[in-house]
């Protein structure tokens, strides 16, 4: 039973942490619907069974099972994760990672921030986000725009905080809404 509501827990703070990044950042129907797949029964029960409160339970699973069915549930549902967006190459015959809208970038950044805050408790620091991201970004298959901009937001927030990252997402959705693909600032 402490395990069961371990991760409700767990998976509630996220939620609604990652909600309230989405709000600030502007995207509130992306933190309205994040992570809801989180509920049903493939994502839940593995969550409840491998739930150990330091780290996601999926890491647990991969563990013991050497997969994770809730990952890959997850992952194929929610598009705020870079793994969503691959698809086969025609060209090259295989798979690859594609580009991801803008939208998914900023609910993603919102999401690794959440998790870190989470799973840091007070000792997270707007730098951890990005430390993890560089730690194991080599490890990734993701599309070299969509990990640029990633950073760039990961960057600013290590070095500007969480105020100048949501403004820039803010900056960035009106941008985009008027036509304007630019990052200001981004080196590719």
């Amino acid at each position: 039973m402490n395990k069961f509501f371990g991760h409700l827990s767990t998976v509630l703070k996220h939620r609604h942490m990652v909600m309230r990044h989405c709000f600030k950042a502007g995207i509130i129907k992306r933190g309205l619907l994040h992570d809801l797949s989180k509920f049903s029964p493939t994502e839940f029960i593995p969550g409840v069974r491998y739930f150990q409160g330091n780290r996601s339970p999926n890491e647990r699973e991969r563990e013991v099972a050497g997969y994770s069915k809730a990952w890959m549930h997850h992952k194929g549902r929610n598009r705020h994760h870079f793994e969503y967006w691959t698809d086969y190459n025609m060209e090259t015959k295989s798979l690859e990672p594609v580009k991801m809208p803008d939208v998914f970038i900023f609910e993603m950044f919102c999401d690794r921030v959440a998790a870190s805050k989470i799973y840091n408790g007070k000792k997270y620091t707007d730098d951890m986000p990005l430390k993890y991201y560089k730690r194991v970004k080599h490890k990734r298959l993701i599309e070299k725009e969509t990990a640029a901009k990633l950073e760039f937001l990961l960057v600013l927030l290590a070095q500007k905080g969480e105020n100048a990252a949501f403004r820039y997402i803010r900056r960035q959705l009106i941008r985009n809404k008027h036509g304007k693909t630019e990052w200001k600032g981004l080196v590719i």
